[in-house]
């Protein structure tokens, strides 16, 4: 019975100094999956509407979080419309007008081509854990799975959502759920991950949903990714402005 007391107080010390995964953990596995050196991607958006839905084709190259250049390639309409991110300045091009323009201030908060997505979210593409303080607020099973809930409180100035609550998958150490909110505590968009899989070695979603709680009657964005490499060499001559009347 003696030895039986002394097990079971040993190993209830040695559970006691395990070293439980913590906030700051789940975040940097977070941006180690979504993030990486440079990313060629083929996708589509499909805004759906209130009578009707388009889907909007493009193709996408991005280096680091600060270099990024995507080309619309159908429906017609959209065909040939660009945009080029070089570090904090978005410039957009379009052949309707044949005129090159930098979107900046309010413009940023605007609806990219109708969908529940703006150009600040098409922009910001920093680690998460470079601007935000990470706090786990408990565990919950999700259809099946197992989730941390994390909270986020931003640690600089200036970001669209100030407070983020995200459901981590466990295994996949991805947010599932997103609830994004104003520095108010109003809900203004949710965002969600679809079709996990394991894409060079790490776990990637082949669909994400945005959602604008703030428009009435959204039905929600769907980005479709149809291809993603990731860290392939993309040349310098990518990220010109020139290449945007090409």
């Amino acid at each position: 019975m003696k030895n039986i007391l002394v097990l079971f107080f040993l190993s209830s010390f040695l559970f006691s100094q395990s070293d439980p995964i913590n906030a700051y953990d789940i975040v940097k596995a977070i941006d180690k999956n979504l993030n990486a050196e440079s990313r060629i991607v083929t996708s589509k958006m499909v805004v759906r509407g209130r009578r009707n839905s388009r889907t909007i084709e493009s193709k996408n190259w991005v280096v680091g979080t600060e270099l990024a250049f995507t080309e619309y390639l159908s429906p017609p309409r959209e065909a040939g419309t660009k945009m080029l991110k070089l570090g904090e300045k978005l410039y957009t091009y379009s052949p309707q007008t044949d005129r090159v323009i930098q979107i900046s201030g309010h413009m940023l908060r605007q609806s990219v081509m109708g969908s529940d997505m703006s150009y600040n979210d098409m922009m910001e593409d920093r680690p998460i854990e470079e601007l935000y303080k990470a706090t786990i607020e408990g565990s919950v099973n999700l259809d099946g799975r197992d989730h941390w809930i994390i909270v986020l409180d931003a640690k600089v100035r200036g970001l669209s959502y100030p407070k983020r609550k995200s459901w981590v998958d466990k295994e996949y150490l991805l947010p599932i759920k997103e609830e994004l909110y104003a520095k108010s505590g109003k809900l203004l968009k949710t965002a969600s991950l679809h079709g996990i899989k394991k894409i060079q070695g790490r776990w990637f979603p082949s669909k994400f949903i945005y959602k604008d709680e703030l428009k009435r009657n959204s039905k929600g964005t769907e980005w479709i990714i149809d291809n993603i490499e990731f860290n392939k060499k993309i040349p310098d001559s990518r990220f010109s402005k020139a290449l945007l009347r090409k």
